[in-house]
């Protein structure tokens, strides 16, 4: 019924309020004890726990941020007469408000609870405001969020938005009935009546004012809406990360070559410049996707009749049928197989290879399609594979065959692996060799072979 971008977006917002219900589980327990501010220091241990807080309230928090920027962006190409001339566009526009505003006001609660929690407790901001140099976590981070969300320009942001839901909220309800949008409808009245958001305290006239000086005018109803949102959501992180028009995408040349020499089982690493969620992780290649090949490979190597493949294969074929290639690729919306528009959404990308027979690749692919439907992983935590990052998938497809061997590194209390360990491998032909690499800030054609495993061993290395 609605575009994949609002059903993955509903998904992201339902994955990441239940990840904060669980982290307020088990975050309220540590900070209501108190016990770091008696003694003004934090023990080793509690300094671990501390860090993996962080770590999971940082990442999923971003994950939001950029769905609804996303979302407005989106949003925007649809017009007002677009809306009046089609219905289905108008409920696309809708649908994304919705997805929106659930997803902002899950920001909003979760941050909200953080200042309930620690806001009389110096030690326990202090040290919420270190640096996390593992995860990219800047320094005084905390601090910059309290700052916002406090703010009468913040307050008013998201002024349009609740207006709009309090005018339609049975429209809205009818809307989202037996779709996939349905259970954000609890969640905005959950966080509603739990956070009033200071909206209130603000008179007419003074919102007058605010919208003369936001210039929201000319806009409908739901581009306001959805207006105010991207700005308040835009206002909790550091101004060096908001460039909110750049559109990452592999030129077509580029990506054309890399359909060409890819083969299944093979890695993709890349990154998207500006993007939000880049921040939290480390290194400068933050993500990776697993390659499965084809339909007509697939069925060469006998996927469609595996009990993994099978289940799925008719979703496997309709995804995109514009892009025959299939990854399967742990996003914020969970893992999924999705064709190769999704890591050609990039600005850099790198192929690795893993260095082993037919016959593994296709025991690895299997491992891979098992996993596909799982939540994403906002803890990092490699110990449980009901809920999975982006590496994990790699991880837990290629671990133990063939000999293989993937190393995990403990980062903030955490045994992860980024993106970055697996280009180290593949940089010393460790189970993975370099096939590709697109830098475009350092070449601007792809390169392959012993030169482009010359490209990324720079970008490791800087």
């Amino acid at each position: 019924m609605f575009p994949e971008s609002i059903v993955s977006g509903a998904r992201t917002v339902l994955g990441v309020a239940s990840h904060f219900e669980r982290l307020k589980t088990v975050a309220a327990p540590m900070l209501a004890a108190g016990t770091a501010s008696q003694r003004g220091f934090f023990t080793p241990t509690e300094d671990e726990q501390i860090r993996q807080l962080l770590v999971s309230y940082w990442q999923p928090r971003n994950a939001l941020i950029e769905l609804v920027v996303t979302l407005h962006r989106n949003a925007e190409s649809l017009s007002e007469t677009d809306l009046n001339a089609d219905e289905s566009t108008g409920n696309t526009r809708t649908a994304a408000l919705l997805v929106a505003w659930a997803g902002a006001l899950v920001l909003v609660d979760a941050a909200w609870f953080l200042r309930q929690n620690c806001s009389t407790r110096p030690v326990v901001l202090q040290k919420l405001n270190e640096p996390e140099p593992h995860f990219g976590i800047p320094g005084g981070t905390y601090d910059r969020i309290q700052a916002s969300l406090t703010s009468p320009v913040h307050a008013w942001h998201l002024y349009h938005a609740r207006d709009f839901w309090n005018q339609n909220e049975s429209a809205l309800v009818e809307l989202a009935r037996n779709t996939e949008l349905e259970p954000l409808i609890e969640i905005v009245r959950r966080v509603n009546a739990l956070n009033d958001v200071a909206l209130q305290q603000y008179v007419v006239d003074r919102l007058r004012v605010r919208a003369r000086q936001m210039k929201t005018a000319g806009r409908d109803l739901i581009g306001r809406a959805l207006y105010g949102l991207q700005k308040a959501v835009s206002s909790l992180i550091a101004d060096k990360y908001t460039h909110l028009r750049h559109s990452p995408k592999l030129p077509d040349d580029v990506a054309q070559q890399i359909r060409q020499l890819v083969r299944p089982g093979d890695v993709f690493v890349n990154r998207k410049e500006h993007a939000f969620t880049n921040y939290f992780l480390p290194g400068y290649w933050p993500h990776a996707a697993f390659y499965i090949g084809q339909t007509p490979q697939l069925e060469q190597l006998g996927i469609a009749s595996h009990e993994n493949g099978k289940s799925r294969w008719s979703r496997l074929l309709d995804c995109d049928s514009n892009e025959p290639g299939r990854v399967v690729e742990a996003m914020k919306d969970g893992v999924w197989i999705r064709s190769l528009v999704s890591p050609f959404t990039a600005d850099a990308i790198t192929v690795i290879r893993p260095r082993l027979s037919e016959q593994h690749v296709t025991l690895a692919i299997g491992r891979a399609l098992f996993h596909d439907g799982k939540s994403y992983d906002f803890d990092f935590d490699f110990t449980r594979s009901d809920r999975m990052v982006c590496t994990e998938v790699v991880y837990r497809s290629y671990e133990g065959l063939g000999g293989v061997r993937i190393p995990l590194t403990k980062r903030a209390g955490r045994m992860t692996l980024s993106a970055e360990d697996l280009l180290r491998m593949a940089v010393r032909q460790q189970h993975f060799e370099v096939v590709a690499a697109f830098v475009p800030r350092h070449r601007s054609t792809l390169a392959t072979e012993s030169t482009a495993t010359d490209l990324v061993r720079t970008t490791l290395n800087e």
